[in-house]
């Protein structure tokens, strides 16, 4: 659900699209409509909505009352407040056309992700990521669950917390993951990357983590979702989906900056390790690279 208190015209939009895919179908009317035109509905009566998404006035009663609001006439004052704050253009972005000129796909694409990146940083709370810091500051070891896209983005955490000397581990694998997430304890913690919260490859693993007494990290675009409901912490992401860019691929990019939110904090928490470590890696590798017989090609 949407805190009104921490709801702000950079959020609102944001978070509605986070919650979509938990609604019910006659609120995801409704949220839709918000999604598509912000300031319009903002602009419209009760029955006016109501006609335009063809549901009751109830619904759009309890529609606003999901998302946080105590009725119909909170939600229109935050999304005007929203449209004056960041304008219609901002609020719409454009879709992809499969007969756009390569000129709109850089423009719309840079677009979407420059938003994307925004909202991300919008939703989240300095406290909660504080928390997520803390925890993998103080772990013994770091396990990382992921598949397709979330799987790229759980070996780059992986790979980050790794170079600055903690014991990080990516699983992309369902039975590697299940197997890894029996086998923590208490003081560990367990991240599921999900663009939906609802991948079963990262949900099982994740309800055996914290039954092994691991922290567990949800980084997901949906804060109703399953892999929310079984973490102790939640971190969202933010990503619209288009024709070319599905909700994975959308989200790639907001994972990601969450991954560096979380490495950054760790990096500051740890800074004489970390800086440690990352001269002795990135001396191992450019000695690597530098070293003639490396190079040498075999016949």
């Amino acid at each position: 659900m949407i805190d009104p208190q921490r709801s702000t015209p950079e959020n609102l939009v944001a978070r509605v699209r986070a919650v979509l895919p938990s609604l019910t179908p006659s609120a995801q009317l409704i949220a839709r409509l918000i999604l598509d035109d912000p300031a319009t509905v903002a602009r419209s009566t009760i029955t006016e909505l109501s006609a335009a998404s063809a549901t009751s006035e109830a619904t759009i009663v309890r529609t606003a009352r999901v998302l946080g609001f105590s009725g119909y006439a909170q939600l229109r004052l935050a999304l005007a407040a929203a449209a004056a704050h960041q304008g219609p253009d901002r609020l719409v972005p454009g879709d992809l056309a499969p007969d756009d000129p390569l000129s709109d796909v850089i423009a719309k694409v840079t677009r979407a992700e420059r938003e994307a990146i925004e909202d991300t940083a919008a939703q989240l709370s300095p406290e909660r990521l504080g928390e997520v810091v803390d925890a993998i500051t103080a772990a013994r070891r770091v396990d990382v669950y992921g598949v397709a896209a979330s799987g790229l983005v759980a070996a780059d955490m992986a790979q980050k917390l790794l170079r600055i000397g903690l014991s990080a581990h990516a699983f992309t694998d369902a039975h590697l993951a299940l197997t890894s997430a029996v086998l923590l304890k208490a003081g560990d913690v367990a991240v599921g990357v999900s663009c939906t919260g609802e991948t079963p490859d990262v949900l099982e693993p994740m309800r055996l983590a914290g039954k092994a007494g691991a922290t567990t990290v949800a980084i997901t675009n949906n804060p109703r979702s399953s892999l929310a409901e079984v973490s102790d912490h939640v971190l969202i992401s933010a990503g619209r989906e288009t024709a070319f860019r599905p909700g994975a691929l959308a989200s790639r990019i907001s994972q990601l900056l969450v991954v560096d939110y979380v490495f950054v904090g760790v990096a500051q928490r740890t800074s004489e390790v970390s800086n440690q470590a990352l001269r002795t890696t990135r001396d191992a590798v450019d000695q690597f690279l530098t070293d003639p017989r490396t190079r040498t090609r075999r016949p």
